[in-house]
């Protein structure tokens, strides 16, 4: 029966106590608190690619996304009311925890999304892995430094990992113990 609420919740939306306090009490519930985090759908996928094409010059395609579904990766979107604000996606094998992607729509930056999607992330990967890995472009300050800030070090450099308009570029290795 635990296995079956858990895959409930997973799809279910709906925080009445959180909606409660933020229609009476508004100061009580910060706009992130307000998202939420679910599932991922084949029927959010339009919203996540409209993410992908104009975050990324070299997006991944829909057949990528079909993968992540195949190989049972944990894939969420992170809704602010009806919309999707931003996405991710995390696989888990061999006690290690791989962020795959991770994407905030360009309207919707700078508001913790990201911050929301990768705590989500680690709290998933927890008790599931002892280690969470991810790769990022040296050139993407900002999530770099969320990244730093979470508590994620640099374990190493992938040479010529990422497609560029000129060639390749490297991604540096991030990683973080979970205890």
């Amino acid at each position: 029966m635990r296995g079956l609420l858990d895959k409930i919740k997973n799809y279910v939306i709906y925080d009445a106590d959180r909606d409660f306090y933020a229609r009476i009490f508004p100061e009580s519930v910060s706009p992130t608190d307000l998202l939420r985090m679910r599932t991922m759908t084949h029927a959010d996928l339009p919203g996540v690619l409209a993410i992908e094409n104009q975050n990324y010059e070299f997006p991944w395609g829909e057949d990528i996304f079909i993968d992540c579904f195949r190989a049972n990766y944990q894939c969420f979107v992170c809704e602010d009311l009806d919309k999707i604000v931003g996405y991710c996606i995390l696989s888990i094998g061999a006690g290690e925890a791989h962020i795959l992607n991770i994407s905030v729509d360009p309207g919707s930056q700078k508001q913790g999304i990201g911050r929301k999607m990768l705590e989500h992330l680690i709290e998933t990967a927890r008790g599931k892995a002892e280690t969470i890995f991810l790769e990022v472009r040296p050139s993407n300050i900002v999530a770099l430094g969320l990244y730093k800030k979470m508590g994620f070090n640099e374990i190493g450099i992938r040479k010529g990992y990422y497609p560029a308009t000129e060639g390749r570029e490297d991604a540096l290795m991030l990683a973080m113990e979970l205890f």
